[in-house]
Order: C-alpha cells, then structure tokens, then sequence
C-alpha cells in the first residue's frame, strides 16, 4: 500500500522526504514549509506536492482539510501526518 507524508513545519518536510525517499513515497506540505522557489528545485527530484496555503499553526478543521485533499489525491495510501506542536 502507498504512503503519503504530510509535512507540517520545515523540520518535518526534511524528514518526510527522506522517509519517502526510503520507501518510495509521496509527500506534501503547507506553503509555509518552504518557499516557492525551494519548492519549483525539489519538485524536480522527489515527489513533493505544495498546498497554496500553510498548516503550521491551524487549526484542526484545516490540517483536516488537507488530509481530505491528499486522500483525494492517493485514494487507499496511508496518510502519516506530521504532529503539530504547539509553540513551535
């Protein structure tokens, strides 16, 4: 079965894409997890999607939102999604 990473922070975009590297995966991110153009050099070597929009600090009903969208997206993958922590 397929994973897809959901990169919340910076942080956690570096390691989703090193997971997904090692197994295979996809991964996407909020807009705020890194810049357009880091985002236009690493969409041409891994399988990284870009909200247009950010997660890092919203609320539930958005990061659900997100989640909606991948599943849209990866019908059947797993969904690991990077745990918010608050004041970060």
């Amino acid at each position: 079965m397929p994973t897809v990473f959901l990169a919340i922070s910076p942080n956690g975009l570096r390691e989703a894409i090193k997971l997904a590297s090692a197994i295979g995966g996809d991964v996407w991110c909020g807009s705020d997890a890194v810049s357009e153009a880091e985002y236009e050099s690493l969409a041409v070597s891994s399988s990284v999607s870009r909200f247009n929009y950010p997660l890092q600090g919203e609320s539930l009903d958005v990061l659900q939102g997100a989640i909606y969208t991948v599943e849209d997206h990866h019908p059947g993958a797993t969904i690991w999604t990077e745990q918010p922590r608050s004041g970060a």
